[in-house]
C-alpha cells in the first residue's frame, strides 16, 4: 500500500505511535536533495529503533538510540542525498548495555531483532522526486507504527498510512500475548488467519507480499 508524493522536502516517520501526531523538520532545515526522517515514540514504553538501508544504499548514521515513551523519545536524521530506500523498526525491551556493542552487535532485545516486526519501508529520491512509504504486517506485529509525509513547500496532503492499533491487545489477532501483555513482552505473528485479521484491524497496511 505504497503512496507517494512529488518533491518531498520532508518526511516524518511518526514510529511506534498510538496517535497519529504531525512532528516534523522546519522547512527552512530541509532541501528536496537532502531529506529528513523523525522518529516519535508516542508509546508508554522505551523503544529501540533500527534504520537498515536496502541493498545498494548508504547506511544512515545515528540510528540506534533509545526513545522514551509517553512522546519524550524523538529523533530526527538527514537522509544521504539522492535517492534512497530502507526500512525501520521498532526494537523493545532492549538491555541498554547491549547498546554499547560495535556494528556487528544486536543488542538482546525481546521484540524487534527477528519476526514477528512491524516494519516502515520508505523510499524517497525516486524518478521525478518521488516517496514512497509503507506500514508492513508482513512479517508480524510488534508495535504500532504509522507514517506521516510532510512536503513544506507545495503544502501536500499525503495520506498517513500504517497501524496506529495496538494489536498485542487484542486477543483474536493475537492469542499467543495473553491477558494484558504488553508490546515490549511480545509480537504476533501473520501466519494465514492472523494477517486477514490485521487487514481488518489496520487496513492501510500490508499484510502479504503481494498486497501493494
Amino acid at each position: 500500500m505504497a503512496t507517494s508524493s512529488k518533491t518531498q522536502e520532508a518526511l516524518a516517520l511518526m514510529a511506534l505511535a498510538m496517535l497519529v501526531t504531525n512532528a516534523a523538520v522546519a522547512a527552512d532545515d530541509a532541501s528536496p536533495s537532502c531529506p529528513r526522517l523523525t522518529l516519535h515514540n508516542l508509546c508508554p514504553y522505551p523503544v529501540w529503533p533500527l534504520v537498515t538501508a536496502n541493498a545498494g544504499y548508504p547506511s544512515v548514521a545515528g540510528t540506534d538510540s533509545r526513545l522514551n515513551g509517553n512522546g519524550e523519545g524523538l529523533v530526527t536524521m538527514a537522509l544521504p542525498q539522492g535517492a534512497w530506500s530502507g526500512r525501520v523498526v521498532a526494537r523493545t525491551g532492549c538491555a541498554d548495555d547491549g547498546m554499547s556493542c560495535d556494528d556487528n552487535c544486536s543488542p538482546q532485545c525481546k521484540t524487534g531483532n527477528t519476526p514477528p516486526v512491524t516494519v516502515a519501508q520508505v523510499s524517497v529520491g525516486g524518478s521525478g522526486g518521488l516517496a514512497e512509504y509503507s506500514v508492513s504486517l508482513v512479517d508480524g506485529f510488534n508495535v504500532p507504527m504509522v507514517v506521516t509525509p510532510c512536503d513544506f513547500a507545495a503544502g501536500a496532503q499525503c495520506p498517513t498510512l500504517g497501524c496506529a492499533v495496538d494489536l498485542t491487545q487484542d486477543q483474536e489477532c493475537c492469542p499467543a500475548a495473553g491477558a494484558g501483555a504488553r508490546a515490549p513482552e511480545g509480537g504476533c505473528g501473520a501466519a494465514g488467519t492472523e494477517a486477514a485479521l490485521f487487514k481488518n484491524r489496520c487496513p492501510d497496511t500490508r499484510t502479504t507480499s503481494t498486497d501493494v
